[in-house]
C-alpha cells in the first residue's frame, strides 16, 4: 500500500574552504512502504549553487516510445532517495508538443521500457511487481494494470512483433555448471571452479549469458517461449550493457535480427568480433549476414518499407574504439553500403525515415554529439542540429525527430526537432532545481599543442565568476580512453557541481578522443604516456596563463583512463599540481594486461603482451606504467575504487595508495566494497562527492 511523507527536512554541509556553508534542502517526496521514491521532488536551494544533495534530488529521464498516431509520447523517470539508499522509476504520459504531461505510475515497483501497444489505446512496460520482471499492461492513464507474461525467469527487454501477434524478448540462461551442479553433497560451498577465461565481466562472476525467446501473444497472455539459439552458450545481445535495440522485427513479422558474438572463453576475450544473424521463423533456420566483417556489428533496424537492414559496424577485430560505421544492406540484391561514410566520426543512435530515403542518426564532433542526416542511396550527411549539446536516442514523431538532449549545464530533457532544426523542448523534469541554481559558464576554446595542432578545450566557470580573483583550478582527464569530452552531463563527474565549490575546470579534448577524426581518435593506442599526456600538460599550462587561475593551487582528476593520467601525471608533473585524485585508475600496466576480462582491449591498445620482447609498441606501453615512476610522486593524492570493478581491478587502487604512504606522500584511499566501475548507489554518490570536495579543499584552498 502506498503512503506519502510530506516534508523530509535534509540539513547538509558542504565544506567551501575553511568555511562551512550550511544548506537546507527540503525535499517532498512520495515513497511506498518500502520507502521507494514515486514522484517528483521539490528541492529548495537558498544558497543558489549545487550540492551533491540537489544531483540526486533531480529526476532522470530514460527511454521515451511515441504512439502509432504520433500524438502522445510515454517515457520514464527514475528517481532517488538518499535516505532510503534506493530508486524508482515511473511512467509519463504526454502529447506530442509537451502539453498535458502526467505521472500516470506510483508504485513501490519500477515500470520500465513503457511502449505502445494495440493501437495505442494500451501501454506495455517491464515490472517487477509480481516477484519476477514480468511483461505487463495498462491503460494511458495508467489504469487497468494486467500481467501478459509469466515466464519462469526475468524478462529483461522486449518487442512486439509489428503485427503484435508475438513477442521477442530477452531473459538469461544457464550457461555454467555450479560447485553444487558438479558436487551435490557441496550445496553450501561458495567455491568457483574456472577453467577458461571470461568468467568475470564488468561486475558479475560469469555464469549465465541473454537470450532472445519468441513467444506468442492472443492480446491477453504471452505464451510458447522458444529460445532462438537454442543449444547455444553463446550471448545475444552482448554483456555487459547491450538490450533490446541489439535485436529487432523486420516488417512481415516473421524474422528476426539479432546482436552475437558467438565465441566464448579465451576466444570471446581476444576478439571483438560480432555479427548480425537473421532468424525465419518459418523455416527455423539462422543466416549471418555480417560474416564478412571482422569487427562489431550491433544495432539492426529493418527499414520501414522491408527492403533493407541498416546496423551499426566498426572494421577491425579487437579494436573496440575503431569507427562505428552506419551500413545499409539491400535485402533483394545483398548490395551493402557504408552510408555515412562522409562522417569522419561515429554513429551512436539512429532511426530510419518514414520513407526509407533517409536514416537520422547522432554523432559526436568537435565535442558536440549532434543529430545527422544520411541519404541511403547518395551515402552523404548534412547536419540538422547545431549548439553547445548532446543529443541521444533518436526517434520519428511524425514528420518531426524526437530525442534526448543534455549539456554540461543541464541534465536529459526531451526534445521535438523539425527537419530544418528547429528545436522544442518537450519536458521540464528538473526545471523547479534549476530555476534554483546559478550555473557557471562553459566556454570553448581551442589551444595549439606541442606538436602544433589545434584542441578544443572545455572551460567551466565558477557561478560567481570574477576574473579580479585568483581561483583554484583543476584538469579534468577523460576515461576511455576513446571517450569524448562533449557536453556530456553527470552525476558524479559533473562540471557544474565543481564550479559551484568555486573552481575553474579545464577539460581538453587531448589526442585518443572521438570528434576530431579518425587520425586523432586512434593516437592514443599504444602511446599511453606519449602525445595525450603532452595534451594535458598543454590545456593546463594554457589556461595557467590567466590572471584569474591560480597556477600554485592546481589539481588535477580523472576515472578509468583519466585514473591512469592522474597516476602517470603524478610522477612526470614537476610540480604543477597540488592534489590529485584517481577513480578506477590504472597503477600498473602489467598486472592489469593479466586482470582485466575483456583482452582484446589490453592486446590492441597496449600493443601486446608485456612479454613480448620484440614488440616496440608494447614495451612502450609497459615501460610507462604508472608503477614505475613512484618515485616521483609527491603531491598528495585521493585513490577511489570498487571492488566489484572488473575492469580495473580495485587491488590498483589500493597498490597506488599503499606505494603513496610508503613513499611519505600524503594519501587517502576510498574504497567501495559493493560498487562496480561507476558509483550507482544514491549514499555512495553522496560519499563520493563529499570526499572529493573535502581533499580538493583541503589541499587547495589553504
Amino acid at each position: 500500500m502506498n503512503k506519502t511523507i510530506g516534508v523530509m527536512l535534509m540539513t547538509t554541509s558542504v565544506l567551501l574552504g575553511a568555511c562551512s556553508l550550511k544548506t537546507d534542502v527540503n525535499v517532498n517526496v512520495k515513497v511506498t512502504g518500502d520507502g521507494d521514491i514515486i514522484g517528483r521532488s521539490d528541492i529548495k536551494v537558498p544558497a543558489g549553487l549545487m550540492t551533491p544533495e540537489s544531483l540526486w534530488a533531480m529526476g532522470r529521464i530514460g527511454g521515451f516510445n511515441v504512439s502509432p498516431d504520433n500524438k502522445k509520447v510515454v517515457y520514464t523517470v527514475a528517481y532517488y532517495s538518499v535516505p532510503e539508499n534506493k530508486s524508482n522509476r515511473e511512467v509519463f504520459v504526454m502529447n506530442a508538443d509537451g502539453t498535458d504531461n502526467k505521472q500516470i505510475t506510483k508504485t513501490e515497483y519500477s515500470e520500465n521500457e513503457a511502449v505502445w501497444i494495440k493501437g495505442g489505446t494500451k501501454i506495455a512496460f517491464l515490472c517487477s511487481e509480481s516477484g519476477s520482471s514480468q511483461l505487463w499492461e495498462m491503460n494511458p492513464d495508467g489504469t487497468d494494470r494486467k500481467q501478459l507474461s509469466h515466464y519462469d525467469g526475468n524478462i529483461e527487454g522486449f518487442a512486439f512483433s509489428p503485427d503484435e501477434k508475438k513477442i521477442l524478448f530477452i531473459s538469461q540462461v544457464k550457461t555454467v555448471k555450479s560447485t553444487s551442479d558438479k558436487y551435490p553433497d557441496l550445496d553450501k560451498a561458495t567455491g568457483i571452479i574456472i577453467t577458461d577465461l571470461m568468467y568475470k565481466h564488468w561486475d558479475e562472476w560469469v555464469t549465465t549469458a541473454p537470450h532472445p525467446f519468441i513467444a506468442d501473444f492472443d492480446g491477453k497472455t504471452v505464451s510458447n517461449p522458444i529460445d532462438v539459439m537454442e543449444g547455444e552458450l553463446f550471448e545475444s545481445p552482448m554483456k555487459p550493457f547491450g538490450g533490446i535495440e541489439q535485436l529487432a522485427w523486420n516488417t512481415t513479422s516473421d524474422k528476426v535480427a539479432y546482436t552475437s558474438r558467438k565465441k566464448i572463453g579465451k576466444e570471446y576475450a581476444v576478439s571483438t568480433n560480432s555479427d548480425i544473424y537473421v532468424y525465419d521463423l518459418k523455416t527455423k533456420q539462422t543466416v549471418n549476414i555480417t560474416k564478412d566483417n571482422l569487427g562489431y556489428d550491433t544495432n539492426p533496424q529493418y527499414s520501414p518499407d522491408g527492403k533493407s537492414i541498416a546496423w551499426l559496424s566498426m572494421e577491425r577485430d579487437g579494436y573496440e574504439a575503431d569507427q562505428n560505421r552506419l551500413m545499409v544492406m539491400n535485402l533483394e540484391t545483398g548490395e551493402k553500403r557504408f552510408v555515412s561514410k562522409d562522417f569522419d566520426s561515429n554513429v551512436n543512435d539512429f532511426c530510419w525515415s518514414a520513407n526509407a530515403k533517409m536514416i537520422y542518426f547522432t554523432g559526436v564532433w568537435h565535442g558536440e554529439i549532434q543529430i545527422y542526416e544520411a541519404d541511403v542511396t547518395a551515402c552523404t550527411v548534412k547536419p540538422l542540429t547545431n549548439g553547445m549539446h548532446d543529443y541521444s536516442s533518436v526517434a520519428l514523431l511524425g514528420d518531426k525527430l524526437i530525442a534526448k538532449r543534455q549539456s554540461m549545464s543541464m541534465g536529459d530533457e526531451i526534445y521535438s526537432i523539425d527537419l530544418n532544426g528547429d528545436v522544442t523542448q518537450l519536458t521540464f523534469e528538473n526545471k523547479h532545481i534549476y530555476d534554483q541554481l546559478t550555473m557557471g559558464k562553459v566556454e570553448e576554446r581551442w589551444m595549439k599543442t606541442s606538436d602544433g595542432k589545434e584542441m578544443l578545450t572545455w572551460v567551466i566557470y565558477p557561478p560567481q565568476f570574477d576574473p579580479n580573483k585568483k581561483y583554484p583550478t583543476l584538469l579534468f582527464c577523460e576515461g576511455g580512453p576513446q571517450s569524448p569530452v562533449s557536453q556530456f552531463w553527470s552525476y558524479r563527474w559533473n562540471f557544474q557541481i565543481m564550479a559551484a565549490n568555486d573552481y575553474i575546470i579545464v577539460a581538453p579534448n587531448r589526442r585518443g578522443l572521438p570528434g576530431f577524426g579518425l587520425e586523432w581518435n586512434e593516437a592514443v593506442s599504444g602511446d599511453y604516456g606519449g602525445q595525450c599526456m603532452k595534451d594535458y600538460f598543454t590545456a593546463i599550462d594554457e589556461m595557467s596563463k590567466e590572471s584569474f587561475v591560480d597556477k600554485d593551487r592546481l589539481g588535477c582528476v580523472g576515472a578509468s583512463f583519466g585514473g591512469f593520467s592522474v597516476y602517470w601525471l603524478a610522477g612526470h608533473h614537476d610540480k604543477r599540481f597540488k592534489a590529485f585524485i584517481a577513480h578506477d585508475g590504472i597503477f600498473n600496466m602489467e598486472m592489469q594486461y593479466l586482470e582485466t576480462e575483456e583482452m582484446w582491449f589490453a592486446n590492441w591498445d597496449m600493443g601486446g603482451a608485456y612479454w613480448e620482447k620484440n614488440n616496440a609498441t608494447a614495451q612502450r606501453t609497459f615501460a610507462n606504467s604508472p608503477h614505475k615512476f613512484v618515485d616521483k610522486w609527491d603531491t598528495p593524492i585521493l585513490c577511489i575504487h570498487g571492488e566489484k570493478d572488473y575492469r580495473i581491478l580495485a587491488n590498483q587502487g589500493m597498490a597506488a595508495f599503499n606505494a603513496a604512504v610508503l613513499r611519505g606522500v600524503p594519501a587517502e584511499l576510498l574504497i567501495y566494497p559493493d560498487e562496480n566501475h561507476w558509483v550507482l548507489k544514491p549514499q555512495n554518490g553522496i560519499l563520493w562527492q563529499r570526499t572529493f570536495f573535502e581533499w580538493l579543499d583541503k589541499w587547495l584552498k589553504k
